[in-house]
């Protein structure tokens, strides 16, 4: 039974979901928006929401901690650049989840995911 288990595995494997998190994060970073299901929205939500309030302080430590979780550095750059000085005044709530509809294929609840 899986009473009182908070965390989101996506029918995964520990080391397939944290490379599908990072990678999700870096396209909606990169990007600013990105269409995907409503299961792995809300899960990359838990992980891009602490990156910016990382950003928002800007420091070389904080540099270094989310160029541990995202691959290139143009998304580090524009992360600690762009998007942290964005949201200075923001107490956190920095994406946005929209609902698109559903695929046709398989019936999933297609999202939109964004910064607001």
């Amino acid at each position: 039974m899986r009473h009182r288990k908070k965390k989101i595995t996506l029918g995964r494997e520990k080391a397939q979901r944290e490379a599908l998190m990072r990678s999700l994060a870096e396209s909606l970073i990169l990007h600013g928006a990105i269409k995907t299901t409503s299961a792995k929205a809300k899960a990359l939500r838990t992980v891009v929401e602490p990156l910016v309030t990382k950003a928002k302080r800007g420091n070389l430590f904080d540099k270094r901690m989310v160029s541990k979780v995202l691959y290139t550095k143009l998304a580090v750059e524009k992360l600690m650049k762009d998007i942290g000085p964005r949201y200075k005044d923001r107490q956190g709530g920095y994406t946005r989840i929209t609902k698109i509809g559903s695929r046709p294929n398989d019936g999933a609840e297609v999202v939109r995911i964004e910064f607001v």
